[in-house]
């Protein structure tokens, strides 16, 4: 269950010029499947990923959301208010890591 996990996030992380959204405020209540159907209705969801907590069984809260295109992400952006279980969702565009000087991209620090 863990690899499954990481395989996932970490497709998520070194995808090129993807299309993702940070969600943070997930309610505890709130599975990935609603998350991603949720988002579902801005266009084709190619990756919803929550992470879980290993010592409570629960998700921290946040996640990603990989949309197909730049246009569905910033359709759904362009919504003002996200709800799931009556809980706002707070949804930004994940923005690509900037490095400095002589830094260079770790695929595992993208997020």
């Amino acid at each position: 269950m863990a690899a499954l996990a990481a395989r996932s996030v970490m497709a998520v992380r070194t995808s090129v010029n993807r299309p993702v959204a940070f969600v943070r405020k997930i309610p505890w209540t709130a599975a990935s499947s609603e998350v991603r159907e949720h988002f579902a209705q801005f266009g084709h969801i190619r990756r919803c990923f929550i992470p879980f907590d290993k010592e409570t069984g629960f998700h921290k809260g946040f996640g990603w959301v990989q949309f197909s295109t730049e246009e569905e992400l910033q359709n759904a952006l362009q919504q003002e208010n996200h709800f799931i279980d009556g809980v706002k969702l707070y949804v930004q565009a994940q923005r690509p890591k900037v490095l400095h000087g002589d830094q260079t991209s770790d695929g595992e620090k993208d997020f």
